[in-house]
C-alpha cells in the first residue's frame, strides 16, 4: 500500500498531511499526483465526488508554485460557491507550512468590492473562482491571467450543465498557450470532449473505477409508496432513526422549499438549500448543518455541490435523479472517511424502471425495505421517551420544590401516575389526523389492481365517447354561447391586465397550513412588501405555498421590503416563480 511520501510530495506538504490525518492516498490521488509532479502535463481526471480529487490536484499544484513569485500562477474553476469554498479550505490546510502563499476565493452572490480589495492588497498566487465572477474581475482589470501556469477545471461537466460554456471559453482563450490544463469530471459528455480537443495537448487520462466508488461502504435501499405519501414517508424514516443526520435531495427548488417547510411545521430541525437563497442565507444554513443545530438538510443537486460534512448517516432521494452520475454524486455525501452510510430512495411505482437503469449502470443492488407502520412508530417514540427519562441526570432542585410537587401526587399510585404521563405523551404523538397506518406498497398486487382499473377506465372511456357524440349534437348551440361568453371574459381579463401592466408570477411559502385566507394573504403581502393591494392579481393557495400575480412595476419594491419575516419560526420567502 502506497504512502503520500512515496508519491514524491515535499516535506512541507507531508507535514501538513500528517497533522490532519491523511495517511494513505486514494486511487485518484495515487494515480494523478506522480504524473502531475512529473512535468506538468495536461490531464483528464475522471472521478466522482468523494474520491479525494481535491487533494489529487491541489497537492501537486502547491509543490509547483513558488511563493516568491509575485503574480497569479494558478486558477481553479468550480461550478458553485460551496465547492469553491471547500477547495479553498482544503488548500489552506494542505499549505500550512508553505509560507507566504496567497490564496483568494471569489464567487458571485456576495460583495465584489471586498474581493477586489483582497486581491489588490495581496496578489494571490492561486485564485479559486466560479466562472461568472472570474469573468467579471477580468473585465474590471482586477485579475490578470497572462502569467498563469496552471488552469484547473473541477467538476467540468457540472459547470457546462449550469451554462458556463461561454465563460469557460473566454477564460481559456485569455490564458497563455503554454499553461497546463487539469480537467476533472464525473462524466465525459461531448461538450467536455470538445474542450479537450480544442484546448488540451495530448492529455494524460486518469480514471477511477466507478463500481468501487459507488459501492464503497454505502447501503442502497428503497421504500415503495404512493406519490401522495412521500413527505409522510420521510417523517417516518427520520422518526424511526433517532441518530438521523443527512441530506434529502429534491429535483426542483420549489419541491425543496416545500418539503423543508412541511418538516419544519411538524417540529423537525430542517432547512432548505437551493439557488433562490442569498449567499448569506446559504452560509447560515450550512453553518447550522455543520454544527448539528439542524440535522436535516433538504437540497437541490446544484446547491449541494461542494457540501463536505462528515458523519452523515443518510442520503435520501426524495426524487430519483435522471442519471447514474447524479445518483453517485448524491450518495457520495455519506460514507466518508471509511465510515458506512445509507442511500435511501423514496420510490413511486412509475420510477421503478429508472431505479433499475441506475442499478444496472452502477452495478449496485437496491434492497427494498419496509417503512414502519404507524403503531410501531408510536411504540418506538414511547421507548425513546422512556429511555430519555431514565437517562436524565438529577439536578439540584430549589429548596422545597420536590416536596411541593409530591403533594400534588400524594393520592395517586405509581401505576396510575405512569398511565397519566403516558396518555399525555401518546396524545402528543398521535395528534395528526387522517394518518395512514401502512404506507408500504406491495408491488405485485397493487400493479394488478392498477391494470384492472386501467382496463375498466378504457371501457368507460369508450362509453363516454359514444355518449359524448350524442351530447355534442344536441348541445352545440349551448357550447357555442358558452365559448363566446368565456372569450368575452378572457378579453375583459386581458384588458384589465393591460391596464395594470405586465404581471409577474411570484412564489411565497405561505399556504393553507398557515390558516391564511386569500384576503389575509393579500393584506400580508401588501403590508410587508410595501405594495398596493390592487397590484396583486390572481392567487392560488396550496398546502405549503402560494402562487400569485403582481404588476412587474411592483416586483422590485416587494423584493426590497420583504426582508427578515418569520411565521412560527419559519423564514418567509417571496421570489419570482
Amino acid at each position: 500500500m502506497q504512502t503520500f511520501k512515496e508519491l514524491g510530495l515535499s516535506e512541507e506538504i507531508l507535514k501538513a498531511l500528517g497533522e490532519i490525518g491523511f495517511e494513505t492516498p486514494t486511487e485518484i490521488q495515487a494515480s494523478a499526483i506522480p504524473k502531475l509532479l512529473n512535468g506538468d502535463p495536461d490531464m483528464i481526471g475522471l472521478a466522482q465526488t468523494g474520491t479525494g480529487k481535491t487533494a489529487a490536484f491541489s497537492l501537486p499544484l502547491l509543490d509547483t508554485i513558488s511563493a516568491n513569485d509575485r503574480t497569479t500562477k494558478s486558477v481553479i474553476l468550480a461550478p458553485t460557491r460551496e465547492l469553491a469554498q471547500q477547495i479553498a479550505n482544503e488548500i489552506e490546510n494542505f499549505s500550512k507550512y508553505k509560507t507566504k502563499l496567497n490564496i483568494s476565493v471569489v464567487y458571485g452572490g456576495t460583495s465584489i468590492s471586498n474581493q477586489i480589495r483582497e486581491i489588490k492588497r495581496n496578489t494571490p498566487h492561486i485564485i479559486i473562482a466560479t466562472p461568472g465572477r472570474l469573468i467579471d474581475l477580468i473585465g474590471r482589470r482586477i485579475v490578470d491571467l497572462s502569467n498563469i501556469s496552471h488552469l484547473i477545471l473541477d467538476e467540468a461537466d457540472e459547470m457546462l450543465n449550469m451554462g458556463f460554456q461561454e465563460d469557460i471559453d473566454k477564460i481559456l482563450i485569455g490564458t497563455p498557450e503554454e499553461k497546463a490544463i487539469w480537467l476533472f469530471s464525473a462524466t465525459m459528455p461531448p461538450e467536455i470532449r470538445n474542450i479537450v480537443d480544442t484546448y488540451m495537448e495530448d492529455p494524460v487520462e486518469v480514471s477511477v473505477d466507478r463500481k468501487n466508488v459507488t459501492n464503497q461502504n454505502i447501503s442502497h435501499k428503497y421504500v415503495l409508496v404512493h406519490r401522495r405519501d412521500k413527505a409522510e414517508a420521510v417523517q417516518r424514516i427520520i422518526d424511526y432513526i433517532p441518530e438521523f443526520y443527512g441530506v434529502i435531495f429534491c429535483r426542483t427548488k420549489m419541491d425543496t422549499q416545500e418539503l423543508a417547510d412541511v418538516l419544519t411545521s411538524q417540529g423537525y430541525r430542517a432547512e432548505a438549500l437551493h439557488g433562490d437563497l442569498s449567499q448569506g442565507q446559504r452560509d447560515a444554513v450550512m453553518n447550522k448543518f455543520r454544527s448539528s443545530a439542524i440535522n436535516i438538510l433538504v437540497a437541490t443537486d446544484v446547491a449541494a455541490r461542494g457540501i463536505d460534512v462528515n458523519n452523515l448517516t443518510h442520503v435520501i432521494h426524495y426524487t430519483l435523479p435522471d442519471t447514474p452520475a447524479y445518483y453517485t454524486h448524491r450518495s457520495g455525501r455519506t460514507a466518508r472517511a471509511g465510515k458506512s452510510g445509507v442511500s435511501l430512495t423514496i420510490l413511486i411505482p412509475k420510477d421503478k424502471s429508472k431505479m433499475n437503469r441506475i442499478a444496472r449502470s452502477l452495478k449496485i443492488d437496491f434492497e427494498k425495505v419496509m417503512l414502519p407502520i404507524y403503531a410501531d412508530l408510536v411504540n418506538k417514540r414511547i421507548e425513546q421517551w422512556c429511555e430519555k427519562i431514565v437517562g436524565v441526570d438529577e439536578t439540584e432542585l430549589p429548596v422545597g420544590m420536590l416536596d411541593h410537587v409530591k403533594d400534588f401526587f400524594v393520592d395517586i399510585d405509581k401505576e396510575t401516575l405512569i398511565e397519566k404521563l403516558l396518555s399525555l405523551q401518546i396524545r402528543k404523538f398521535t395528534k395528526k389526523k387522517g394518518i395512514t397506518e401502512d404506507l408500504n406498497l406491495d408491488e405485485g398486487s397493487r400493479r394488478d389492481k392498477k391494470s384492472k382499473k386501467h382496463r375498466k377506465g378504457r371501457d368507460d372511456e369508450r362509453g363516454d365517447r359514444r355518449d359524448g357524440r350524442r351530447d355534442n349534437r344536441s348541445s352545440g348551440r349551448r357550447e357555442g354561447r358558452r365559448e363566446r361568453s368565456d372569450e368575452d371574459q378572457s378579453r375583459s381579463r386581458g384588458k384589465r391586465e393591460t391596464q395594470r401592466g405586465k404581471t409577474q408570477r411570484m412564489f411565497v411559502n405561505i399556504g393553507k397550513v398557515d390558516k391564511f385566507s386569500v384576503g389575509e394573504l393579500v393584506d400580508f403581502l401588501s403590508k410587508n412588501g410595501n405594495i398596493k393591494r390592487r397590484s396583486i392579481g390572481d392567487i392560488k393557495m396550496n398546502k405549503m405555498h402560494s402562487i400569485f400575480e403582481i404588476d412587474r412595476s411592483e416586483v422590485t419594491t416587494l423584493k426590497k421590503h420583504f426582508g427578515n419575516i418569520h411565521i412560527k419560526g419559519r423564514h418567509i420567502r417571496c421570489n419570482p416563480e
